[in-house]
């Protein structure tokens, strides 16, 4: 799927709003069935490597394939930082995208891991909902 991601390093810069769409993974979706909304974590996906500061996975050959990407160079999902967003509130989010592809479970199972310790802090999350 493609989202306007909007970096750390742009909302640290008081930006609103990223430069434009860029592919991502819905990593995690909560329902909220007593305010029936939908709560969402949201990962960049780049062909670049990651920056100093920045943690990210390598996206392994078949993932990039399975997700519907570019096979002509590496890519990596962010794990450092997301967007937070609602699904029924968005300006950012299309719930009626078609969606390139997915990951595997495996691979999911990797990704959810990896950014578990955010959650722990708010520090990597990126709050598109304002």
């Amino acid at each position: 799927m493609t989202y306007p991601y909007l970096w750390r390093w742009q909302s640290e810069k008081g930006r609103l709003h990223a430069p434009k769409d860029r592919p991502t993974c819905l990593a995690i979706t909560i329902p909220d069935p007593r305010q029936g909304l939908t709560h969402l974590v949201l990962l960049a996906i780049s062909g670049t490597a990651p920056t100093e500061g920045q943690t990210a996975l390598e996206i392994p050959v078949l993932e990039l394939r399975r997700a519907g990407l570019s096979t002509l160079k590496r890519g990596w999902i962010t794990v450092s930082e997301y967007n937070y967003d609602v699904a029924e509130r968005s300006f950012h989010f299309d719930p009626n995208q078609t969606a390139r592809g997915s990951f595997g479970p495996g691979f999911m199972n990797q990704i959810r891991a990896a950014i578990r310790p955010l959650f722990t802090t708010a520090q990597g999350r990126i709050d598109r909902t304002l």
